[in-house]
C-alpha cells in the first residue's frame, strides 16, 4: 500500500485540526463500505501463528537448575565530571553484548543480549547521595535479530537496526543521565551517565528505552537491577548480605531450537502487535529454577519485567510474604499480603520467613503455577530478629498545596474490527509540541482518564508521586461530548500504594489521580505506558520540567 498505516492515521489527525487531534479519546476508524482499491487499508493486521515450534513449559522438568544471582557491578576506577568539578567519582563501564544461555537444563542455548554479557545483567549498587558515573557501551551486532516495525516512529528503516539507550528505572537523574529515547547510539558507541543517587533508598531497575525498539530490546535480555541504599534503612536491621536477593520476572516465549520467539502480526511489513504474553516465566532468566535457603529471613525484591504480562504472587505454604517496600522505597510499616500483584514495571520488597521449616520445600506462584521452589537447609545460621513495626514515615502531599490538575487521557486508536492501531496519551502523538510542562519544584495533580479496556501501567521519568485515588467514570458521557462524569465515590489507595511510587495502575473506566512534586533538574523527560508494545507505538509524550520562577 502506498500509505503506511502511521501516516494515514496521521493525516485522518491533519484533516480534523489540531485542536481535535488534541482530545482524542476512544477513536474507532470506521472503513467506507465501498473502498476504492488505491486507499490505504485500514483494518490491523492479525496475530500470525508462529512458523517455528515452540517450547510447552509443562512439558519441562521443575526445579532442576539453581536460581541465578546476578553479579555485583563493580567499579573499574574513578573519574573526573563536569558536574562535579574537582571530584573523583566511581566509573561503572556496562557493555553491551550477544551471547548464549541456557534457559533450562533441557533446552538449547537461547541467543540473547545483556548488558556484562548475562541476563539479566550485573546488579548495580549505589548509596544516597554518593554520585557515580556508568559507561553504557553498546557492543552488540549491526543487525537485529528480532522483527521491527518500521511503519512505528522512530524506528524508519533509514535508522540503524540495532540502537540502545539505557533507563535507569526510578532514578532521580538529569535529562541528560535519563536515557531519552531519541539519544540512542549504535554499535561501537558508548555513553557516560551520572546519578546523582540523591534520594530515599529504593528498588530501581535499568533497560533499554530506545525509540521504536525498546519492546524488542528489553525482550532481548538488556535489562538489570539497581539499588540505592541509605543509612536509615540499613539502621533497621532488614536482612542483608547473601539474604537479600533481586528477582527479576519476566515471560517469553522459546522456539524448541532455543530461539527467543516475538510474536507478530500477518502483515510482514507491519508486524507490531498490540501485546506480548509468553508461556514461560523467567526467574533471573531462568526457568522453574530453585534456591536454597536457610531457616530465616530473606528478603527479596521482585521486579516485573515483562512486556505486558502482570504478575499475581503467592507461596503455596499460604503464609503471607511481609510487603516492606514499593517502587520508591520503604512503606511506613511491614504489611502482611497472601498475593503480590505487580504490573509491568512495579516492584515490591517482600521479606519471606523460613523459620521452622528446615527439610521443607515451599513455591513461589503465580496464579496457580509454580515459579521457583525454596529448599530449606539449616546451615547454622540463625536469625531471630523480627521486622520493626514501622520502617519510614512517608507524609502525605496535601493536595492543597497542588498548583495544577491536569486531565490526561489514556486512549487508542482502533482499526473498523475495534483492534488497536496504536496507542496513545492525551490525544498526542510523540512529536506533537510538549503540553506537560510543570516548574521545578512545584506540585501537580495528574488525572489519567482511561477510555481503553486495558490496565495501563503508567511511568513518570524523574519524580516519585503518590496515588490519591481512582474513580469510575461515564466514557458513554465522555466519548459523546468530553464531559467528566463520576458514576460512584472515590477509591482510595490500597495500603501498599500509600508509600512512594514511580509506576500506577490506571484501571479501565477510572480516572486515577497522582500527586507529585517535580524536583530535580529542568530539562527534558518522558512518561509513557510501560506495556513495552504501546510505550513502542505513541503511548509516550515527552515532558518538560521548567526552572523554578525567581524568587523575590
Amino acid at each position: 500500500m502506498s500509505l503506511s498505516r502511521r501516516r494515514f492515521l496521521r493525516g485522518l489527525a491533519d484533516m480534523a485540526g489540531a485542536a481535535a487531534a488534541a482530545d482524542l479519546g476512544l477513536l474507532a476508524w470506521a472503513a467506507p463500505a465501498s473502498a476504492d482499491a488505491g486507499m490505504p487499508r485500514m483494518a490491523m493486521p492479525q496475530l500470525a501463528a508462529p512458523k517455528v515450534a515452540l517450547v510447552n513449559p509443562v512439558t519441562l522438568a521443575r526445579f532442576v537448575d539453581p536460581l541465578p544471582i546476578p553479579p555485583l557491578a563493580r567499579a573499574l576506577g574513578q573519574r573526573e565530571h563536569p558536574a562535579y568539578p574537582g571530584r573523583q567519582l566511581p566509573l561503572y563501564r556496562m557493555e553491551m553484548h550477544a551471547f548464549s544461555a541456557r534457559l533450562h537444563r533441557d533446552l538449547p542455548p537461547t541467543p540473547l543480549w545483556g548488558y556484562g554479557g548475562t541476563f539479566p545483567g550485573p546488579t548495580l549498587v549505589a548509596t544516597r547521595n554518593e554520585p557515580i558515573l556508568v559507561e553504557w557501551v553498546n557492543a552488540l551486532p549491526e543487525r537485529h535479530f528480532l522483527p521491527i516495525d518500521h511503519t512505528i516512529h522512530g524506528a524508519e528503516r533509514s535508522k540503524p537496526d540495532v540502537r540502545t539507550v539505557a533507563h535507569v528505572h526510578g532514578a532521580r537523574a538529569p535529562a541528560g543521565s535519563d536515557g531519552y529515547p531519541e539519544d540512542w547510539f549504535a554499535p561501537g558507541h558508548s555513553a557516560v551517565y551520572h546519578y546523582p543517587n540523591a534520594q530515599d533508598a529504593a528498588t530501581l531497575w535499568y533497560h533499554d528505552h530506545a525509540m521504536g525498539i525498546t519492546r524488542l530490546n528489553i525482550y532481548a535480555g538488556l535489562l538489570g537491577a539497581f539499588m540505592v541504599r541509605d543509612a536509615e534503612e540499613q539502621a533497621l536491621g532488614l536482612p542483608s548480605g547473601d539474604c537479600d536477593l533481586p528477582l527479576i520476572l519476566c515471560d517469553r516465549l522459546i522456539a524448541k531450537d532455543g530461539q527467543l520467539y516475538y510474536p507478530v502480526s500477518d502483515d510482514p511489513a507491519a508486524p507490531w502487535v498490540s501485546e506480548c504474553n509468553g508461556n514461560a516465566i523467567l526467574c533471573n532468566g531462568k526457568l522453574y529454577p530453585f534456591l536454597d535457603v536457610e531457616p530465616r529471613r530473606y528478603r527479596l525484591r521482585l521486579i516485573n519485567a515483562a512486556n505486558t504480562r502482570f504478575f499475581n504472587l503467592s507461596l503455596s505454604s499460604g503464609q503471607p510474604f511481609q510487603q516492606i517496600a514499593s517502587d520508591q522505597g520503604l512503606l511506613p510499616a511491614p504489611l502482611p499480603r497472601e498475593r503480590i500483584e505487580l504490573y509491568p514495571a512495579e516492584r515490591a520488597d517482600v521479606v519471606i520467613d523460613f523459620s521452622g521449616l528446615d527439610g521443607k520445600a515451599l513455591q513461589l506462584r503465580h496464579q496457580s503455577e509454580a515459579l521457583l521452589e525454596f529448599r530449606v537447609r539449616d546451615r547454622g545460621r540463625g536469625d531471630a530478629a523480627a521486622l520493626p513495626a514501622t520502617l519510614r514515615k512517608v507524609d502525605r502531599i496535601d493536595a492543597s498545596v497542588a498548583v495544577r490538575d491536569r486531565l490526561l487521557t489514556l486512549g487508542e486508536q482502533d482499526d473498523a474490527g475495534g483492534r488497536p492501531m496504536m496507542m496513545m496519551l492525551g490525544g498526542r502523538h510523540w512529536s506533537a509540541p510538549i503540553t506537560e510542562d510543570p516548574r521545578q519544584d512545584s506540585v501537580e495533580i495528574w488525572s489519567l482518564l482511561n477510555v481503553t479496556g486495558d490496565v495501563h501501567p503508567i511511568h513518570l521519568h524523574l519524580v516519585r508521586f503518590q496515588v490519591v485515588d481512582r474513580r469510575p467514570f461515564d466514557l458513554f458521557a465522555w466519548n459523546a461530548n468530553k464531559t467528566l462524569k463520576y458514576t460512584g465515590p472515590a477509591q482510595l489507595p490500597s495500603p501498599h500504594e500509600m508509600g512512594w511510587k514511580d509506576t500506577v495502575r490506571a484501571d479501565p473506566g477510572m480516572v486515577t489521580r497522582i500527586i507529585m512534586r517535580f524536583e530535580g533538574e529542568p530539562g527534558r523527560y518522558v512518561w509513557h505506558c510501560h506495556l513495552l508494545e504501546h510505550e513502542d507505538n505513541e503511548m509516550m509524550r515527552p515532558f518538560q520540567l521548567l526552572p523554578a520562577h525567581a524568587k523575590a
